[in-house]
C-alpha cells in the first residue's frame, strides 16, 4: 500500500510502498479515506529536536484520519465491516491506576499513533477496537477527519463552565479556531481570540468571534475596553504556546480567573506567580482528549447545529502532500487535509 513513511533520520517525508498492516485478534483494519495535518507531523517532516528525540525511522506517520472498517479481528465485537469511524490516537496500557480508574487520558505509558507506532498516513491502518470511534450519526468527511484536534478543543474549552463568561483564546490556529467556534456554542458571552495573522484573525470571525485582535498591533486591554468589559476574562484558552501570550492572559485575567493551557512551550519561560497567586488564577494542564468523554461531547456538538467547516482550508490528493505540508506550515490558513482517495 502506498503510505507517507519518515524513512530517514533527516527532514523530509517520502511516499512510499509498504507493507498492508497485518490485523491482531483485537484490532480493527480501515481503509483510510481522509486525513488531516497536524502540527506533530510537521515537526516529523522538519526533523527538529522533538523528533529527533522522540521518532524511530523508518515510521509512517500520521494520526487524524477517518476511514471505513475493511476488517476486524475474531475478538472484536462492536465494530463492523463498512461502518465509517475515526480513531483515538493515544494507545493506554489498561492496567495502571489511572486507566484502571477508568482516566485513560492521564495513562503515563501512552503510545502515540504516527509517532511510536505507525500511523494513518496511508491507505491502511489498524488500530485496537476500544481505540475506534464509530460515527453513528452523518458526519462531513473532512470534519471525522479532524476529530482527534477537534477533540483537543473540546477538551480545552469544556474544562470549565462557559456559560455567560468572557473567554480570552490566545493563538488562532486550529484548534485555537475550534475552540473558539465550541465557546460560542456553548453560550459564551464574549469570545476573544488573539494572534498575529490576519487570515487566521479573519478565520475566528468567521467562526464566531466576539473580536479578533491582532496583539502587534492592538493590547487585549484594548479590546476588553472596546467590549465595555471592566473586570477581565473569566476564562483563559492557551493555545499558542507562546510565553508572551501566557502573561498576556495572566495580566488580563480577573480574579479568581481560570485557565486551561493547551498549547506545548518550545522551553521553560518565567510567569508572574505572585499575579497568580493574589488574584487567585487556577491553571490547568491539558493534554489530548478525554476517552470517551470528550468524543461524545465532540459528537453531540456536531448533532447540534456546531459549523467546523470554515476551520478547513486546504484540501489536497495524498500525492500531493508536499504543497500541503507547505499549506500547513505557512501560518496562514486552518486545518489542511490529505484525501486518500484521490
Amino acid at each position: 500500500m502506498k503510505a507517507l513513511v519518515k524513512e530517514k533520520a533527516e527532514p523530509g517525508l517520502w511516499l512510499a510502498d509498504v507493507p498492508e498492516p497485518a490485523v491482531g485478534p483485537d484490532e480493527v483494519l480501515i481503509r483510510v479515506l481522509r486525513t488531516g495535518i497536524c502540527g506533530t507531523d510537521l515537526h516529523i517532516r522538519a526533523w527538529d529536536g522533538w523528533a529527533r528525540r522522540s521518532i524511530d525511522a523508518p515510521l509512517v506517520i500520521g494520526h487524524e484520519f477517518v476511514g471505513e472498517v475493511a476488517e476486524t479481528g475474531r475478538d472484536v465485537r462492536d465494530v463492523h465491516v463498512g461502518d465509517l469511524v475515526s480513531g483515538e490516537g493515544h494507545l493506554v496500557c489498561g492496567k495502571c491506576r489511572n486507566c484502571l480508574a477508568g482516566r485513560r487520558h492521564l495513562c503515563r505509558s501512552t503510545v502515540g499513533l504516527g509517532v511510536g507506532r505507525d500511523g494513518a498516513f496511508a491507505e491502511y491502518v489498524t488500530l485496537p477496537a476500544p481505540n475506534v470511534w464509530v460515527h453513528r450519526h452523518p458526519v462531513d468527511l473532512d470534519v471525522a477527519a479532524v476529530f482527534d484536534p477537534f477533540g483537543n478543543a473540546v477538551h480545552t474549552a469544556l474544562s470549565f463552565p462557559l456559560v455567560n463568561e468572557d473567554v480570552l483564546i490566545t493563538g488562532a490556529g486550529p484548534i485555537g479556531l475550534m475552540a473558539a467556534a465550541v465557546a460560542r456554542h456553548a453560550g459564551a458571552r464574549n469570545v476573544v481570540v488573539t494572534d498575529v495573522s490576519e487570515p487566521r484573525l479573519d478565520l475566528a470571525r468567521k467562526v464566531g468571534a466576539t473580536l479578533a485582535l491582532n496583539v502587534a498591533e492592538t493590547t487585549i486591554g484594548q479590546g476588553q475596553r472596546e467590549l465595555g468589559m471592566r473586570e477581565g476574562f473569566d476564562i483563559g484558552l492557551e493555545m499558542s504556546g507562546r510565553p508572551e501570550a501566557l502573561r498576556d492572559m495572566i495580566a488580563n485575567m480577573t480574579h479568581g480567573g481560570r485557565i486551561a493551557m493547551l498549547g506545548l512551550p518550545a522551553q521553560e519561560f518565567p510567569v508572574d506567580w505572585a499575579r497568580i497567586v493574589t488574584s487567585m488564577i487556577t491553571i490547568k494542564g491539558i493534554y489530548g482528549r478525554e476517552m470517551f468523554e470528550t468524543w461524545y461531547a465532540m459528537s453531540v456538538l456536531l448533532e447540534g447545529g456546531l459549523d467546523l467547516t470554515p476551520v478547513i482550508t486546504g484540501r489536497y490528493p495524498y500525492g500531493a502532500f508536499e504543497a500541503a505540508f507547505d499549506d500547513a506550515a505557512s501560518g496562514l490558513g486552518g486545518k489542511v487535509i490529505l484525501d486518500w482517495t484521490a
